[in-house]
């Protein structure tokens, strides 16, 4: 895909995001890595509904500021992912309600904050870590997701929210869907006694489907 249209389609799919309310306001944002070694990037104080894709924060491979306006806080944070899972393209952070009320729950495991609920949670998203909380824009977080050695395609940040990578934007913004409606399984099963996917399902869908998951999780 053209430049070009990789800032369309950044554009047509943070608006989707933001209509379904998936992120309010002028929180989350997106990034794309281009060919050259740069990226794009949604600007800072942005809402994903109304982006301009002219006016799409380009940076070079050096992480500085190329064309368009400055680019979102969450830059380091974009950085470390990229750094640390060679096969991501593209990486969505978002706001979204239940995944941050997820994060902030008391039980909640650092290195898998979900159990295996549904096949489509680990198809899509593996396992999810959880990190503590960092102030947005604080340096230290890039830190923190490298210390997950590029284990995990998804992650929450604790009280903030959620960023998931993906080979394609599509792919990054799917998989973003599907934690959200996993953590609202979660909080609406919580205290409840579900049934979740036992180690033989995960196994089996390991190998049918070719998932890479950290070794460690929910018994």
């Amino acid at each position: 895909m053209s430049e070009t249209g990789i800032r369309e389609e950044i554009c047509r799919l943070g608006r989707s995001l933001f209509e379904r309310g998936l992120t309010p306001g002028s929180s989350g944002n997106i990034s794309v890595k281009l060919d050259d070694g740069g990226w794009l990037v949604t600007p800072t104080n942005a809402s994903l509904g109304f982006l301009d894709p002219a006016r799409m924060s380009r940076l070079g491979p050096d992480g500085r500021l190329v064309s368009g306006d400055a680019p979102t806080k969450e830059v380091p944070l974009h950085t470390a992912l990229y750094q640390t899972r060679s096969a991501a393209r593209a990486i969505v952070h978002l706001h979204s309600t239940h995944s941050v009320a997820l994060s902030m729950l008391p039980e909640i495991d650092p290195r898998a904050a979900l159990p295996p609920m549904t096949p489509y949670y680990l198809m899509k998203c593996g396992q999810t870590a959880l990190l503590p909380y960092y102030r947005p824009g604080d340096p230290a977080v890039a830190d923190a997701i490298k210390g997950l050695a590029g284990k995990y395609s998804s992650v929450l940040l604790a009280n903030h929210g959620p960023v998931v990578s993906g080979d394609t934007l599509e792919a990054a913004v799917f998989a973003m869907e599907e934690l959200e409606e996993t953590a609202k399984l979660y909080l609406l099963l919580r205290g409840l006694n579900p049934r979740y996917l036992s180690p033989e399902q995960v196994k089996d869908l390991t190998k049918v489907f070719g998932l890479v998951l950290p070794e460690h999780g929910h018994d």
